[in-house]
């Protein structure tokens, strides 16, 4: 069972309607194909924690703050 990996404007997407309280998880899920809810989670936690550059961040690879890819203007 491989790692499933989400382009970061399927990221956007769903903390942008998780904000809007418009749909509930279960639904959010369905949409565009997240397989487990504490992934939800964590998009949240980061965008929350305003570390919105770990969407763009590759698979595996862990930014301490400060250390992660150059923030595009």
């Amino acid at each position: 069972m491989g790692k499933n990996v989400y382009s970061s404007e399927v990221k956007w997407a769903v903390v942008k309607d998780k904000l809007s309280g418009e749909l509930i998880t279960k639904e959010i899920m369905e949409m565009y194909g997240v397989k487990n809810k504490s992934q939800i989670e964590t998009w949240m936690r980061r965008y929350r924690a305003n570390e919105i550059y770990r969407f763009d961040s590759p698979i595996g690879k862990q930014y301490t703050f400060g250390h992660g890819p150059e923030l595009s203007s």
